[in-house]
């Protein structure tokens, strides 16, 4: 079986219309937040991550950490033949397997980050039922879905420390 398997043109305009409309996305690089998520969410202030002034050791950890814990926590929520969303805002998007292979760029990082460094990256259950939404502007991280939130609460990346709002 494979991993990282782009969505077709249907695919994408289909995921990218419900995320439009469920989430009244609104694109912005300054008035936030830029989607409305349903509850419970958590929204985690990552700022410090985006403008990082200590060392790259402290810092690649922090982030294989996130890395980590995000694929751990889709494992636990997803059966064994089951793919969820991955995407990246006006790029391709992908159906991903967390239990395959996740294979790294040449930038070492996932095809469609779990960081935020730059553009919009979803990763959304097949039914919407929970999503990890990262905003680049906003430098923030949001988790919805109740299942989503206990795993996270029990698999905590180093990174999700500061929360901005939840509902």
């Amino acid at each position: 079986m494979e991993n990282w398997i782009e969505l077709s043109e249907l695919e994408y305009k289909e995921v990218w219309d419900r995320i439009y409309d469920e989430f009244n996305f609104e694109p912005s690089i300054s008035n936030f937040p830029s989607f409305e998520v349903p509850n419970p969410f958590i929204t985690y202030d990552i700022s410090p991550y985006l403008n990082w002034s200590g060392d790259s050791g402290t810092y690649d950890e922090i982030y294989n950490d996130l890395e980590d814990k995000s694929l751990l926590v889709f494992q636990e929520l997803t059966q064994k033949n089951e793919y969820m969303y991955a995407v990246d805002w006006q790029h391709p998007g992908y159906w991903i397997n967390p239990r395959l292979e996740f294979p790294k760029s040449e930038f070492d990082e996932w095809t469609v980050p779990v960081f935020p460094n730059g553009d919009y990256y979803f990763f959304i259950h097949k039914n919407f039922e929970w999503g990890f939404l990262g905003h680049p502007w906003e430098k923030t991280i949001t988790i919805f879905g109740k299942e989503l939130i206990k795993a996270f609460e029990t698999h905590q990346p180093r990174m999700f420390q500061k929360i901005l709002r939840q509902g």
